[in-house]
């Protein structure tokens, strides 16, 4: 299904648009940052804490490592306060992703792993592979309706194409 070169890839291609919305998302005000505007989570921020919270989680399931504080995606965007706890946060999550990605081997690609979802109420059991491609699919979804929402705010967050991801 994907390699470990896959997941190294795409989380440095997180690792780049988070860099890029961070930084678009920096020159706004953070009343700009907090409207409501339509979106799952409502603002730019929720859906970015909603993001690092996922993350947490994921990497939580990969490797043991702590869990975010909510218990569901619905809570996700109470996670962090604040723009500077998420900001420098983000960096660092995103550290530990790429971490993940340089010691994954293929072999645990293949094997299963189970968690429970509060977001399904049931227990699921799949192959690492799998849920490592849904969090990259997942960071995806959500970074495509922020820059959106930053886009609309008059902001410019980078191309979003991965081919023109620095070193590629």
């Amino acid at each position: 299904m994907i390699t470990p070169a896959y997941c190294q890839i795409m989380a440095r291609y997180n690792h780049w648009q988070n860099t890029s919305l961070i930084a678009a998302a920096s020159g706004l005000s953070d009343v700009k940052r907090r409207q409501d505007r339509g979106a799952f989570f409502g603002s730019i921020f929720a859906t970015l804490v909603h993001l690092y919270w996922a993350d947490t989680m994921w990497l939580h399931r990969f490797t043991g490592s702590p869990a975010a504080r909510g218990l569901t995606p619905k809570d996700s965007p109470g996670e962090i306060a604040d723009w500077e706890t998420y900001r420098d946060g983000r960096v660092a999550l995103d550290r530990r992703i790429q971490d993940w990605a340089n010691m994954v081997a293929a072999k645990a690609l293949l094997a299963d792993i189970s968690y429970y979802s509060t977001a399904s109420n049931r227990q699921i059991t799949a192959p690492l592979a799998l849920i490592a491609t849904h969090m990259f699919n997942h960071q995806a979804h959500h970074r495509g309706q922020i820059h959106a929402m930053l886009t609309a705010e008059g902001a410019k967050p980078e191309d979003t194409d991965l081919p023109l991801m620095p070193g590629m």
